[in-house]
């Protein structure tokens, strides 16, 4: 299993070098919290263990806020993500990397997870209210994973052409 951080570090530095520009918090935040979504849809495990509160503009990871800066992340014992978890990751990122904050942030309103830590709050609070790993799951549950499809169709000719 990945650590948020390091996730975090792969996001920021990919995002920088795939759009020359340094990525917001917010944006980070949401990358993050959809990259755990998407782990769960395609793997049916979370990419990391660290959880999400709730927060007025969506999901936000408060470790990963310790160590933000605009200047780059900083925390020591960085490590490499493993090919799956940096597969994940960057389809995250190219998919909704271009879309911009507040988009990124009216989305994550969208799912089950916010809105249940949600609950009770008034739409100006912060809130500090954990996402729960199983509303994530229902959230993850609307994406249609990319891979799974390739999967199939795969398996399939691979099986055709062993019968011919």
């Amino acid at each position: 299993m990945e650590r948020i951080l390091d996730v975090a570090q792969y996001i920021y530095d990919e995002y920088k070098r795939l759009s020359g520009e340094t990525i917001d918090e917010m944006k980070l935040h949401k990358l993050l919290y959809f990259t755990q979504r998407e782990s769960l849809a395609i793997t049916n495990e979370p990419l990391f263990e660290e959880n999400f509160e709730g927060w007025k503009y969506g999901p936000v990871s408060k470790e990963v806020r310790l160590y933000y800066t605009v200047d780059g992340m900083f925390y020591k014992n960085k490590k490499a993500l493993s090919a799956e978890a940096a597969y994940i990751t960057k389809n995250v990122i190219l998919q909704y990397g271009p879309l911009a904050s507040w988009k990124l942030s009216q989305l994550s309103h969208n799912e089950i997870s916010w809105q249940n830590a949600r609950k009770g709050l008034t739409k100006d609070e912060n809130g500090d209210v954990l996402l729960i790993i199983d509303d994530i799951r229902k959230d993850a549950e609307k994406v249609r994973p990319y891979d799974s499809t390739y999967d199939m169709y795969y398996d399939e000719f691979e099986d055709a052409e062993d019968i011919q």
